[in-house]
């Protein structure tokens, strides 16, 4: 079967050469399993192919002969212990809001075949390699594929714009993009960022981390006066220590995401008093929690930031943004930006808030 793949490399891939890596990728994974047969090897590869190969194959299959797409298919449904062309099915019904369940064709009768003689061999040769460590690693990576999917799409299709995992899953975290345009090739998608597009800061498979992190911390610090002192005190040290270096005078300010405890908007206005200051929220309950801590004069607009319409000298982003933060360093939406950011991403002039935070805050220059 590996030779048969690496032999149908040499015919003219439908979109380019970047799916000749593919397969030959997917010959790679083969051999890791042979070579470590862990669960933890057999969960993650699982997991990273559904993703990355066979995930590209569903929507652009790599081959101009069909008969050679087939092959391929069935080599994946081998491989991944998921019949391929049952998955397409039910993956363009997804795409296509069809929530019917897809049907069981013949080519995914044979895969189904196919994969139940490999599992019986594999059990009768090896059954101590089947038992402990194939089916285990193969339950744990459809748990992952799972969580990936369900967070992939949990309160709206959210895409990832980091640069390492896009690096090694092959810019699947341009999942808004995706959607806009199911056809549009791997490569093309770091092109096609849609403005304001909802954003997380994890990775699908981690992304249950948004409920335990920042929304969290927030609601504690609305609580607890103390927490507000010692965040703000901080704070207002970073921001006056970059304001000078700002380029011209700032006479409006919009603060991003003002809502829950508003301390960028707190410390706006201490160090420019006589500026106006809009405090935006796209969560009109998170505004209501606010408004109680916005200092006169501030006002609380209940709408979602998009880069580009925003007419204020300045822009104070938030750690928790869910928009792309690497868009807003690469096109400033306003003439500065205040951008918070983990301590560890230094871009330009920074000021560090708090370690214990682990923050800092970058300014931005148009």
């Amino acid at each position: 079967m590996a030779t048969a793949a690496v032999t149908a490399t040499r015919s003219v891939a439908r979109a380019g050469p970047g799916h000749a890596r593919f397969v030959l990728l997917s010959i790679a994974h083969a051999g890791a399993i042979v070579l470590v047969p862990h669960p933890i090897v057999i969960a993650i590869g699982l997991w990273w192919n559904a993703n990355t190969i066979s995930h590209n194959f569903i929507h652009r299959p790599f081959f101009t002969a069909a008969a050679a797409n087939r092959a391929y298919a069935f080599y994946l449904s081998l491989l991944l212990g998921v019949p391929q062309t049952f998955w397409r099915d039910r993956h363009l019904h997804h795409h296509a809001g069809d929530l019917r369940p897809a049907r069981l064709r013949a080519a995914s009768r044979a895969e189904l075949a196919g994969i139940a003689a490999l599992w019986l061999g594999l059990g009768l040769a090896a059954p101590t390699v089947f038992l402990w460590a194939y089916l285990p690693g193969w339950l744990l990576g459809l748990g992952l594929c799972h969580l990936q999917g369900h967070y992939e799409h949990a309160r709206g299709t959210t895409s990832h714009y980091g640069r390492l995992y896009n690096l090694f899953f092959f810019n699947d975290g341009y999942h808004v993009e995706h959607h806009r345009d199911p056809a549009a090739g791997w490569m093309e998608l770091r092109q096609a960022v849609v403005p304001g597009a909802r954003c997380s800061r994890w990775p699908p498979v981690l992304r249950w981390l948004d409920a335990l992190s920042l929304d969290g911390l927030e609601r504690l610090v609305v609580r607890v006066p103390a927490l507000q002192r010692a965040v703000v005190a901080p704070h207002d040290r970073a921001v006056r220590a970059l304001a000078r270096h700002l380029p011209g005078e700032v006479h409006s300010i919009t603060v991003v995401g003002g809502g829950l405890f508003p301390r960028s908007a707190i410390v706006a206005r201490r160090v420019w008093p006589a500026a106006a200051i809009t405090a935006i929220d796209a969560d009109a309950g998170h505004l209501e929690i606010a408004r109680p801590f916005l200092p006169p004069g501030i006002s609380a607009e209940c709408r979602p930031f998009v880069p580009g319409d925003e007419r204020a000298d300045l822009v104070i982003v938030p750690l928790a943004y869910v928009g792309s933060r690497e868009d807003l360093y690469a096109r400033p939406p306003a003439p500065a930006v205040l951008i918070h950011d983990w301590i560890w991403r230094r871009r330009g002039p920074g000021a560090i808030v708090s370690w214990w935070l682990l923050k800092r805050i970058n300014l931005v220059v148009r």
